[in-house]
Formats: structure tokens, sequence, C-alpha cells
């Protein structure tokens, strides 16, 4: 099974991202819509974060490197819909292994992308 960390600060997102992984028996599901309390919550036994990157009370570049340093094996994907080349180059130094853009064009993208990191 694997597990996975939402945290976006738009609920309705991280409700339907829930809902739809939770269809798939292969994944565990935990969410936060507050980056401050993922970081204290986040455990070594997470497979997989799905990570917004903006967000209001601490920025999910922020958060990727606080978690990267804590856990240097853990994938992590951003999401985003203001995606600038600095960002991503900025996330991909700091650990992030993938992005999303939002909105996203098929839910199925973001499994895809989730069981290609933990094949």
């Amino acid at each position: 099974m694997t597990k996975v960390a939402i945290i976006d600060d738009e609920v309705q997102i991280l409700g339907m991202i829930e809902k739809f992984l939770r269809k798939d028996p292969e994944f565990s599901v935990v969410t936060y819509s507050n980056p401050v309390t993922a970081l204290s919550s986040i455990s070594n036994d997470v497979d997989v974060v799905l990570l917004d990157i903006m967000m209001p009370e601490m920025n999910g570049l922020d958060v990727l490197e606080k978690l990267t340093e804590k856990y240097p094996d853990i994938k992590i994907i951003m999401m985003t819909a203001y995606s600038t080349l600095d960002k991503v180059l900025s996330a991909h130094r700091h650990g992030a292994v993938d992005y999303i853009m939002k909105p996203f064009s098929s839910m199925n993208v973001i499994t895809d992308k989730i069981e290609s990191m933990v094949k």
C-alpha cells in the first residue's frame, strides 16, 4: 500500500483528490489544509506527498525544503496553477521529483505520477 499525503489550502481540491485516490485500495490517504500542521504531522511512513506551491500560511517551496531535509527519501510532487520556470527549477533543486499543473487535465495524471514513483 502506498501512503499519500496531500497538502493544499484549497479544501475543495483537497477533498476531490482525496476522494479520487481513496477509490483505489492501493492508496492510503491523509490530507492537510494547513502546511504548518502537515509539517508537524507527516512521518517517514509517507511515500508520496502532493504539495501545493501557493498557500497563505507557508509557501509550498518552504514546506518542500523542510520535508526533504527531514525525510530525504520522500517523493514530493508539486501542484500549482501558477507555474513559472523559476518555481519549477527551485522545486527540483529542493527535492521535488515532479509537478502537476492545476486544473488537472485528468485525475488519472495524479495516480500515474504516484505509481511511477513507487514502482
